[in-house]
């Protein structure tokens, strides 16, 4: 257990639980849910649902029926689901009134860089390489094949962690983000902060991978308009046993795997929160128990 430092959480705090619908849950999923729900209601924050299913090349149908059908068997209920359309597939407006937005404003280019030609990884997979710029400056036209990054200068964004403090990061030490893949899909990083703008998130809860990408997101939130950042909570990861994070490419515990061979959803959840560390042993937890874990907020 911690106790959460009533301080660092915002007033009407709303945060997200945004699993990206390119696979099935496993228990590092479970993990991230466990923080996020139990912090929320720890601190009495609203848990908004949302489907990133921006990324329509690995996106499945039967994903995000797993997905729903594995929280409400956990008994891990939304308290929103941006009304009746939560995922992220059904914004495309919105992510693109925002490249207007930022193109009017701000220096946006076309770029043909492959992630293997930068050594640049999605921000969720914890190896991270910053982009060299190699764009910038070559006057690409926009076209079927080629992504659009936004000019991201440097200088640094200070910010609060609940669980590290006050922390400062130079917002351009990853260089130009991505907004448009060279697929055509909306990328992480635009809609993740245009939807936490829109929707009022101000607690985001995520693993400690996605700590780097922080300063970058806060200047990108700015320069669409945010006038101060959320507060954010880098939570511990589940490691396998060579001590790489769990994955959905490698079939990592899937709870569907779990669910079959008969386990409780209290036992999964005991699991999960043993594995991340939040209790010594694992022993059978239910969601509404989930609280419990943070403490109350001083």
């Amino acid at each position: 257990m911690f106790t959460l430092a009533r301080d660092r959480v915002p007033e009407n705090p709303v945060t997200r639980f945004a699993p990206s619908v390119t696979g099935w849950l496993h228990l590092g999923h479970v993990a991230h849910a466990a923080f996020v729900w139990g912090i929320a209601r720890a601190c009495g924050a609203r848990v908004v649902l949302r489907l990133d299913d921006h990324d329509r090349g690995r996106f499945r149908p039967e994903y995000e029926t797993s997905i729903l059908d594995d929280l409400e068997w956990l008994k891990l209920e939304p308290d929103d689901r941006y009304g009746s359309r939560y995922r992220q597939g059904e914004y495309g407006d919105r992510y693109a009134a925002e490249l207007t937005r930022l193109s009017s404003c701000y220096r946006t280019y076309a770029c043909e860089c492959t992630r293997a030609m930068i050594g640049e990884s999605s921000p969720q997979t914890g190896s991270v390489g910053a982009y060299s710029g190699r764009c910038r400056d070559r006057g690409l036209a926009r076209a079927p094949g080629r992504g659009v990054r936004v000019v991201v200068e440097p200088g640094v964004e200070k910010f609060t962690d609940v669980l590290l403090g006050e922390l400062h990061q130079d917002a351009a030490g990853g260089g130009d983000p991505l907004l448009v893949d060279r697929a055509g899909n909306w990328t992480y990083h635009l809609s993740v902060v245009a939807d936490d703008l829109h929707e009022g998130v101000n607690l985001v809860i995520r693993g400690e991978d996605l700590l780097h990408a922080t300063g970058r997101q806060i200047r990108l939130a700015r320069m669409l308009g945010r006038t101060s950042p959320p507060v954010f909570l880098h939570h511990q990861l589940i490691q396998d046993d060579p001590g790489n994070k769990l994955s959905k490419r490698d079939g990592a515990l899937g709870v569907r795997e779990l669910r079959a061979q008969g386990i409780t959803p209290e036992e999964l959840l005991g699991l999960a929160v043993h594995r991340v560390g939040l209790t010594a042993a694992p022993k059978p937890l239910a969601a509404d128990e989930l609280a419990g874990l943070f403490g109350p907020t001083e």
